[in-house]
């Protein structure tokens, strides 16, 4: 069973990471830092070092901020598809090694195809459609979501990692489902 949560929780917060980069990384820092639910192993334990704790704070900060502003998100989106899954990487590798003996290559890996698959979603699929639909305007609310679902799912990945497996159970049913729909649906020719 502890090899099964580890697992969900190395999945939730590296999907996390898709979303924000440094808000899975501080979440991770800061329980270890000031609390004993988890205790992250080396190199990992850098991650609670509290100049690490301040500058996560700071970038996440950043971030946060340049989300929200017309045509800086875009940039930022760009700069972010090298940064989110280095970061989902990292939550996978630093949340995997907390419980289970995963591989650290398999487990780097695992990380970068979560939170880039997540960040190319968001990046290249769901926020061109919402700037597009609306001219913009439903641009900070988006990303005020995002983060508040970084945070949550970040935070559940940790104190309830069964329940962020079967979010993740769930979503990945659901993109299969859609991606058959969409494949079994006739083209229509004129």
């Amino acid at each position: 069973m502890e090899l099964l949560t580890g697992i969900f929780s190395a999945f939730g917060l590296s999907a996390s990471a898709g979303l924000n980069a440094y808000i899975p990384l501080l979440v991770i820092g800061v329980i270890d830092h000031y609390t004993d639910l988890i205790t992250l192993q080396k190199p990992w334990d850098t991650l609670s070092n509290p100049w690490i704790l301040i500058l996560l704070g700071i970038l996440l900060i950043i971030e946060m901020l340049a989300d929200k502003i017309p045509a800086v998100n875009h940039i930022n989106d760009a700069i972010q598809t090298v940064v989110r899954p280095v970061a989902g990487a990292i939550a996978f590798a630093a949340s995997a090694n907390v419980i289970t003996d995963v591989n650290p290559v398999l487990a780097l890996a695992l990380g970068l195809f979560v939170a880039g698959g997540v960040h190319a979603a968001k990046a290249g699929v769901a926020r061109p459609v919402v700037t597009a639909t609306t001219g913009g305007a439903a641009n900070v609310p988006v990303s005020v979501a995002e983060d508040v679902t970084a945070t949550g799912v970040s935070i559940l990945a940790i104190l309830v990692p069964m329940v962020v497996g079967v979010l993740l159970i769930v979503a990945v049913s659901f993109i299969i489902w859609w991606l058959w729909r969409k494949s079994t649906k006739a083209p229509t020719n004129p």
